[in-house]
């Protein structure tokens, strides 16, 4: 089975997602930039950002930031979202059992994958780290998913573009492939993800069944 992080690997939302956040803890006297935004809470829980930040800073959030910030970002997506380049390819050509395993709430997931055409892929096997008790890098979601799916987690392999994706999978048991090809990714993303535990790195989603195939020792 192959399982999916949906930001920034299946769509390429995470400067989307990155900006609105940065613009509405600004606003509320949180500043904070979207690089730093997306250099600390890429692929981690929207409830973990919002914690560690009022954390950081010694002071509660406004209590309705977390609706705002959500809302912002579903309307921003619903309106640039785009799939990652070559993905439909890549959905296409993979054989076997595929799922989504994502960070983010899963209203915001089903409404990305439905934006970009790709929830036919995965319906109904899409899963959200809000049903465990830890976000990623702790294992619990995918480790949920496994379950859900009937897998074991050495049948499992996980394409993720986040350090803490990766450190997830790997704590999971599972094999990962680190994505280092939508727009937000940085020139130590490969090393990060890598030093986290991505078994291959790929910056071309064409190059997914291959990488796959290897991987599985086909």
């Amino acid at each position: 089975m192959v399982i999916f992080d949906c930001n920034g690997v299946l769509v390429d939302s995470e400067p989307i997602a990155a900006e609105v956040a940065s613009e509405e803890f600004t606003r509320a006297g949180f500043p904070l930039t979207a690089d730093v935004v997306a250099r600390f809470f890429t692929g981690r829980r929207p409830a973990d950002m919002f914690a560690e930040i009022e954390a950081a800073y010694r002071k509660k959030l406004p209590p309705n930031l977390t609706t705002i910030v959500m809302a912002t970002t579903m309307q921003r997506l619903r309106a640039e979202l785009r799939a990652t380049r070559h993905m439909e390819y890549a959905l296409t050509w993979l054989r076997g059992p595929k799922c989504v395993a994502s960070s983010s709430p899963i209203e915001r997931v089903r409404a990305s994958l439905e934006t970009t055409d790709l929830l036919r892929f995965f319906e109904p096997n899409v899963f959200s780290a809000s049903d465990v008790p830890r976000g990623k890098p702790a294992p619990d979601l995918f480790l949920y998913v496994a379950g859900r799916m009937g897998m074991l987690p050495a049948q499992c392999l996980v394409v993720e573009d986040s350090p803490a994706g990766i450190a997830a999978a790997t704590a999971a048991g599972m094999t990962s492939i680190g994505f280092v090809g939508g727009t937000h990714a940085g020139p130590n993303l490969e090393s990060l993800l890598v030093h986290a535990g991505a078994r291959a790195v790929i910056a071309d989603m064409r190059a997914l069944k291959a990488t796959v195939a290897a991987l599985r020792g086909w």
